[in-house]
């Protein structure tokens, strides 16, 4: 993959998977991002509480994030569904939304890579660091740019 920081907005419309809620994933550059996009935006801030790993919503140990649990499950059919794909179409993982409002991305195994908290355009790693941007994509779903070192995560 390239980075498609160029063509952020074309690319998120013109993204077509799979199925209507699969999500494309595609490389960016945060330099290359308006700013309501990037980690500078207050609601996108690694350093916002509400966006921390550690915030019950977020974290690992909250069971809603888990894999574990069934509605989180690469089992579950329902996650057949939210399939997380590159631009060559093939399959890296799945999301999963919790009931708290975190939106989870896995990788094929279930192992959880990425979130996004409720109330922000932005995904983070594990481990806090800023990792992308998700959007709403044309006919339903999402799609998700990410940096490449977080890619690698998949």
């Amino acid at each position: 993959m390239r980075p498609a920081a160029t063509c952020l907005l074309p690319c998120l419309l013109a993204l077509a998977g799979p199925a209507l809620a699969d999500a494309p994933l595609f490389l960016i550059e945060q330099s290359g991002l308006p700013f309501d996009l990037g980690p500078g935006a207050p609601r996108n801030q690694p350093s916002r509480q509400a966006n921390s790993p550690n915030a019950a919503p977020n974290s690992l140990a909250n069971p809603a994030n888990s894999s574990t649990v069934y509605a989180n499950s690469p089992r579950n059919p329902a996650n057949e569904k939210r399939v997380i794909f590159l631009g060559d179409g093939s399959v890296v993982g799945y999301y999963a939304p919790s009931s708290a409002g975190t939106l989870n991305l896995f990788d094929r195994a279930g192992k959880r890579v990425a979130y996004r908290p409720r109330d922000s355009k932005s995904l983070f790693s594990n481990d806090g660091r800023w990792c992308g941007t998700v959007a709403a994509a044309q006919g339903g779903g999402f799609a998700f740019g990410v940096l490449r070192s977080c890619a690698t995560l998949f």
